[in-house]
């Protein structure tokens, strides 16, 4: 009887605590999440700074894949906004190892894939005329895999949009096709439904801004 109780005491106690733990992670990645949905935290050095926060919980949060990828999300981003190229390759690879782990955690995911091609699209920067045809492949590749995965995905649509958006029009860009894209990926927006507080649900407010640029 006495081991019985103890058995039931220890699977409590071990219950309270893990739901403990769990409860921990969400505040304090709401917390972090929510940072992200304030443009004025769109900065190269904000992104970093939060980026590295995420890397924090990552490593506390082994088998949690939103970390790694918010981390990757906030290094990318980063790394496309910077204004000397020479620190864009050292925030695409923080980006790939982040982006790596992520799917190492939680395969064949479309959001993952979504932030891969960013990282593809963030080493063209450095030097389009060499790096133009191999990681602008790799980035429509990601894209194409990530539509495979979930076709109701919005970022899919708006990441090719901003790929034709801002390719020349000799190297394959268009801007009647990039109002396609971003007019389709409005609309999955308006019927997007994120898993979660703080599963992926950024772009949509960008997408717009895009269009109305067009328009």
């Amino acid at each position: 009887m006495k081991r019985i109780l103890f058995s039931i005491c220890l699977f409590v106690g071990l219950a309270s605590v893990s739901m403990a733990q769990s409860a921990q992670y969400e505040s304090v990645m709401t917390k972090n999440v929510t940072m992200l949905d304030d443009s004025a935290n769109f900065n190269p050095d904000r992104l970093l700074e939060i980026g590295n926060t995420f890397e924090r919980i990552a490593a506390a949060e082994k088998t949690q894949w939103l970390p790694f990828y918010y981390a990757s999300y906030c290094y990318v981003m980063s790394a496309l906004m910077q204004r000397d190229n020479d620190k864009v390759d050292d925030l695409a690879d923080k980006a790939a190892v982040n982006i790596e782990q992520a799917e190492a955690i939680s395969p064949k995911n479309d959001e993952i894939n979504c932030i891969k091609s960013l990282v593809a699209t963030s080493r063209i920067r450095v030097d389009p005329p060499t790096r133009g045809m191999k990681y602008g492949m790799e980035s429509a590749e990601l894209l194409a895999q990530a539509n495979q995965i979930n076709q109701e995905n919005p970022r899919v649509y708006m990441l090719q949009g901003q790929s034709l958006f801002y390719t020349p029009e000799q190297f394959g860009g268009s801007k009647t096709e990039a109002k396609k894209k971003f007019q389709t990926a409005l609309e999955k927006f308006s019927a997007f439904k994120p898993a979660s507080a703080i599963a992926p649900h950024w772009g949509e407010a960008y997408t717009k801004g895009l269009l109305a640029q067009i328009k």
